[in-house]
């Protein structure tokens, strides 16, 4: 289908690929895309259980594993790790630790990225929405350092030190519908769930965060054989399933009753009018 092309998707964490993007990634690296997960840090403020920690010597070699393993199910290319540390929710403490993500410049952050745009030559970019899903601190600043990085590869003026430039063609950022966080939002409150308080700390707003609308301009239908391969990657990060939010759950339901769907935002280029694409590569 698309040949000869590459798509990268910049994430924070370990599951990051197989999570809400997963049959997108495996749907195109099927079709014969390299498709390549630039991975910001090795989730080591994850949680997870002792039975689960046997032969590790930290959670991050047991989520590094587990992503590789999710990466071999989804077909990717390879996965990129920038080696910054898991910055946790913010005010949490770790976000002081030197080595933190959040504690990193941006321009530093940016500077890795555009290095690896500049040398896999991406058609296709995908990160994070404006607000990284649920206002995790480092969804955030991964999607505001691809912004940067997706313009500054192109522009000479811009880390001139750091490869040849090359400009991306197209950049994404994964949404998910408002009307589709709100009949979460609508279920698990009917059900006695307090929705401005889940996550394994209860300070992810779920609530607050469904009177964001982000708008709609790429809808795709992955293949069957992709949303399986979604479904296996996300059982690859055994250690993190059960501690995800609540909307995942309601959206694996919503998927197998309406069929799987895949949303994006259309960054660049600008959309000037209404647009509905139903692949991101049309037009290249």
């Amino acid at each position: 289908m698309v040949t000869n092309r590459t798509l990268i998707f910049v994430g924070a964490h370990p599951d990051d690929e197989s999570f809400n993007i997963g049959a997108t990634l495996a749907h195109y690296a099927m079709a014969g895309v390299k498709v390549y997960y630039v991975c910001a840090t090795r989730g080591e403020v994850g949680n997870a259980k002792p039975e689960k920690m046997k032969g590790y010597s930290s959670i991050s070699q047991l989520r590094t594993n587990e992503l590789q393993s999710a990466a071999q199910v989804l077909g990717l290319t390879d996965v990129i790790h920038l080696d910054y540390r898991d910055s946790g929710m913010l005010g949490w403490k770790e976000n002081k630790h030197p080595q933190s993500l959040i504690s990193t410049p941006m321009e530093q952050v940016t500077g890795r990225i555009v290095k690896i745009f500049r040398k896999l030559k991406p058609d296709v970019v995908i990160t994070f929405d404006p607000i990284g899903g649920y206002r995790h601190p480092d969804h955030i600043i991964i999607h505001k350092a691809t912004v940067k990085a997706f313009y500054a590869a192109g522009d000479s003026k811009q880390f001139p030190k750091i490869g040849l430039t090359f400009q991306p063609k197209k950049l994404y950022f994964s949404v998910t519908p408002r009307k589709i966080t709100g009949m979460i939002v609508l279920l698990y409150s009917f059900l006695g769930k307090d929705m401005h308080k889940v996550g394994r700390n209860k300070n992810v707003d779920i609530a607050e965060i469904v009177k964001n609308k982000f708008p709609i301009h790429t809808v795709l239908v992955p293949s069957k054989k992709a949303v399986e391969a979604e479904a296996r990657a996300i059982k690859c990060h055994a250690s993190m399933v059960g501690n995800s939010i609540p909307r995942f759950h309601i959206l694996n339901i919503i998927n197998k009753i309406l069929g799987h769907r895949d949303y994006y935002m259309r960054e660049y280029p600008p959309v000037k009018s209404w647009l509905r694409e139903h692949d991101l590569f049309k037009g290249i």
